[in-house]
């Protein structure tokens, strides 16, 4: 009797959604390691960013969008383009929502967006249920539904935890073409080092700082080069918007900056798997996100 074969599965899922539902944390865990930056800031992820999960059977490549939101900068426009740019070529899409509070106006236009541009099936993820009091899970359940009647399925999620996250899992697999690989086995990203090195430094350069700095930072990587020691130098700078930021990223004595520094070298470190020296300069760069010119150059 001859041996049934698994058909091997791959595709592309847009992962979209508003700001600071979780998109990157799914992403992130699906993956297995970090491969986009989380933080309790809003507008964290700023453009597309591909996760690659491999498997015997498949090969899922989650698309981690930007959130979309009504842009303020020019950055912010473009951030909206990219997400939005993800959806026609998906074979699948995560409507990724907080369902601890009931649909807002962010909601129904990103649901609008799906209706109009999106052509694969939609899967509607209930983020962030275990902060839902229990009377309160039916009527904004409900109220996700009606947004996009036309899902083709839907799953309650815990993407901290990894709460029903198996179970969405084994969803999406059902959902993807038969397909060869697009990507080789032992690629997790598309993002290079550098610019997941500078992610890392806005990262914890948010997550130090967010309570006083708002959206505003930058990071540049203006040298990468292999000592003969064996060590890795990176040289980064910081752009802040204000000087008050400016001094606010430092810190007194340089006590904040020399902490964003150890943070970022240390998460840096695991993840290159080898020893390396950080020096950062904090400059400010007035209205930045107004300037294409300039982001555009903090990811070349």
């Amino acid at each position: 009797m001859a041996e049934q074969t698994i058909a091997f599965r791959a595709g592309f899922v847009a992962v979209v959604g508003k700001p600071n539902v979780g998109k990157s944390t799914l992403v992130n865990h699906f993956v297995g390691r970090k491969v986009s930056i989380v933080s309790p800031r809003p507008q964290t992820t700023r453009r597309r960013i591909l996760g690659i999960l491999n498997r015997p059977d498949a090969q899922i490549v989650f698309v981690d969008t930007p959130g979309i939101h009504k842009p303020k900068y020019k950055l912010g426009e473009r951030m909206v383009e990219a997400a939005v740019g993800a959806l026609p070529d998906a074979d699948l899409i995560l409507f990724v929502v907080d369902a601890s509070k009931p649909p807002n106006a962010e909601d129904r236009h990103i649901a609008e967006l799906l209706t109009q541009q999106a052509r694969a099936p939609i899967i509607l993820v209930l983020n962030k249920m275990d902060k839902l009091p229990p009377e309160k899970v039916k009527p904004h359940t409900e109220a996700y539904w009606q947004l996009v009647p036309n899902h083709a399925d839907w799953m309650m999620t815990n993407a901290v935890k990894g709460h029903n996250c198996d179970k969405l899992l084994a969803m999406i697999l059902a959902h993807l073409p038969e397909s060869p690989p697009y990507f080789p086995q032992e690629q997790i990203t598309d993002q290079p080092e550098r610019l997941f090195a500078a992610e890392i430094i806005r990262e914890k350069a948010l997550l130090h700082t967010y309570q006083e700095v708002p959206h505003g930072i930058g990071v540049a990587i203006d040298r990468w080069e292999e000592r003969p020691n064996g060590v890795l130098y990176i040289a980064a700078t910081i752009y802040v918007e204000r000087d008050t930021h400016k001094g606010i990223v430092i810190g007194e004595g340089g006590k904040m900056l020399k902490k964003i520094g150890q943070k970022a070298r240390e998460e840096l470190e695991l993840w290159l798997g080898r020893k390396l020296f950080l020096e950062l300069w904090v400059k400010v760069r007035e209205d930045w996100r107004n300037n294409p010119s300039f982001f555009q150059q903090l990811e070349s």
